[in-house]
């Protein structure tokens, strides 16, 4: 039976950015906004990049040079939006591929001159199959979470 699509997840956060800066920011220094407890790794994590290209990876490495996929860039289009394959098991592992990865949608919208609403939607829930909606119970709750309320502050 196939598993049924589940609602979306999303959350939001105003920063005080132009799209542009905030887009850098994301992008460019996701170490200092990604949750320490967010790691695929089995060792430290001392890093975490975006290849800046549609196909590129985002990844995360440690000391020791290991590196882990957290997915795919699936659109690159700075700096409006950006969209990946999240690559996490329902039992919170990585997926070595797509196939059972889920979605997330990052959207830079101007609120003024000086601020920027940042959208982050995991989409595509289902994909996770059987434990697809222990990960959407994991992920709903109030706006904007733990990973936006980090990248928040640092504006």
């Amino acid at each position: 039976m196939p598993v049924q699509p589940l609602p979306d997840v999303r959350k939001s956060v105003v920063v005080a950015a132009t799209p542009e800066k905030a887009f850098q920011v994301f992008t460019e220094r996701p170490s200092d906004w990604w949750p320490d407890h967010h790691v695929l790794l089995k060792t430290a994590r001392v890093g975490l990049a975006f290849e800046p290209v549609v196909g590129g990876r985002y990844y995360e490495w440690d000391a020791e040079g290991r590196q882990q996929d957290w997915g795919r860039v699936l659109t690159w289009e700075p700096p409006h939006r950006l969209a990946m394959t999240w690559r996490i098991s329902p039992t919170w592992q990585p997926l070595d591929d797509d196939e059972f990865a889920s979605e997330i949608e990052v959207e830079f919208t101007p609120v003024d001159a000086h601020h920027t609403r940042v959208e982050l939607a995991h989409v595509k829930l289902h994909q996770h199959g059987e434990g697809a909606e222990r990960i959407h119970q994991a992920l709903q709750g109030p706006s904007p979470g733990d990973t936006l309320e980090r990248f928040g502050r640092l504006f």
